[in-house]
């Protein structure tokens, strides 16, 4: 079977899965794992990519279950101790490190270069990390331990800690600047298959980190288009996490962005512009209490190795020039419409059926929540008639899997008209 048959085919399993599922994938929240204790035990496994590949990876599970890649999301509470608990079935010494977290210690394990590690032992040690959740914000962890070799393995995850002051659900600090209604995760990393394949054959003395060329690159865990699968998809039973953020006009979205891997990643949002808020965990703020003042508009972040960065996201069609509603100008505004294109005109008359080219998501109408004609064959992909942005790196390579256009670091959102309901999940 060819690759652009197994994309389209991958996309039509998604987008049935979109049709008979969509309350689960209508998401306020970011899936993982909450408290104030967990057991991690480092192992090996597979994953999958949509060009049909399998790599062997080293990740964490939670307690003894299967390893995910990337490693569980901590989701905590400002102000809490808390505590994990690691356990190593690698052929090789691993650990956790926490940047942006102060007071960390180690018990249990071997002396190590960062931290104490659990020796390769099958699982007989356990080391213990244990920090104080001082302040809120998007964070990762990850090896400490041959972190070049170990990251790239798959031995990283996301640490998201809650505000206290604030509504810890729609707030990423304590303050209103953080105010969100829809927060996603994207936690970017990159493969260079040739390390994992000589992982897999015991030959680790012959990794050359000077010749790194990764030739895939990941949201989650997933590349493109898995990453519009479901949470924890029994198709990719190692990548439990999808990233396809859905909203309504006016809407905030959260993205808390995290530079997971070894290279950097422009990340780019069509539709509009989004507004950098706090870069490794702390709010850009010219004071403590100022908020986010001296956020920044971006077109494109670039997602810096080892940093997070937490952006707004909104949309409304402002200044488009035509109601996106089709309204006329007597109907009333739905919420967060733009006044003043309201009734006005779509610009250009629709040529027919016959003369137009079918994108995969066209809903046979230009207006959002409205569901047009069309051909057999064509569309049932979009039920809802929502408007969809293609969100991805702004590196060209980077959103292949294997040198195939599509794929790679690369994702849609989805604006739905005001009446879509969301789902928690």
């Amino acid at each position: 079977m060819n690759t652009s048959r197994r994309w389209t085919i991958k996309v039509l399993l998604i987008v049935m899965m979109l049709l008979c599922a969509s309350t689960l994938l209508y998401a306020h929240g970011i899936p993982g794992v909450t408290g104030t204790n967990f057991n991690f035990t480092a192992k090996a496994d597979y994953i999958s990519t949509p060009d049909g590949n399998s790599i062997l990876m080293w990740g964490y599970a939670l307690n003894d279950g299967r390893m995910q890649y990337p490693g569980p999301t901590l989701i905590v509470n400002e102000g809490d101790t808390i505590t994990i608990s690691l356990n190593n079935r690698l052929s090789v010494p691993v650990s956790i490190v926490f940047p942006g977290q102060s007071g960390v210690t180690a018990s249990g394990g071997v002396p190590g270069l960062l931290t104490n590690e659990a020796p390769a032992d099958n699982g007989a040690t356990t080391v213990t990390y244990t920090f104080v959740a001082s302040n809120p914000g998007t964070y990762t962890y990850y090896s400490g331990t041959r972190t070049e070799l170990q990251v790239e393995m798959g031995l990283v995850g996301a640490l998201i800690v809650r505000p206290s002051a604030m509504d810890p659900m729609h707030h990423a600090y304590n303050h209103m600047d953080s105010m969100f209604d829809h927060e996603f995760l994207f936690l970017l990393t990159e493969i260079d298959p040739v390390i994992h394949e000589l992982v897999a054959l015991n030959r680790m003395n012959e990794i050359d980190n000077t010749s790194y060329w990764p030739v895939y690159w990941l949201i989650n865990g997933r590349a493109a288009p898995d990453t519009m699968a479901m949470d924890n998809d029994p198709m990719l039973p190692t990548q439990p996490y999808s990233c396809m953020p859905m909203m309504h006009p006016g809407d905030k979205v959260l993205m808390r962005m995290i530079g997971a891997g070894r290279d950097m990643h422009p990340l780019h949002t069509h539709g509009n512009h989004h507004r950098v808020i706090a870069r490794d965990g702390r709010l850009l703020g010219s004071t403590a209490v100022s908020g986010a003042d001296l956020s920044e508009l971006a077109f494109t972040t670039t997602v810096i190795p080892g940093s997070t960065a937490d952006a707004l996201y909104t949309w409304t069609g402002e200044n488009l020039g035509w109601d996106i509603y089709g309204h006329n100008p007597g109907d009333p505004l739905e919420p967060n419409e733009y006044a003043p294109d309201h009734g006005k005109p779509f610009p250009v008359i629709m040529p027919t059926n016959q003369d137009l080219t079918f994108g995969l998501w066209y809903s046979g109408s230009p207006f959002l929540g409205a569901l047009g004609t069309l051909p057999p064959g064509e569309g049932g992909f979009n039920p809802n008639g929502g408007f969809f942005f293609m969100w991805h790196s702004h590196n060209e390579k980077e959103i292949t899997n294997n040198d195939i256009f599509p794929g790679g670091l690369m994702t849609m959102i989805v604006i739905e008209h005001p009446s879509v309901m969301f789902m928690n999940p």
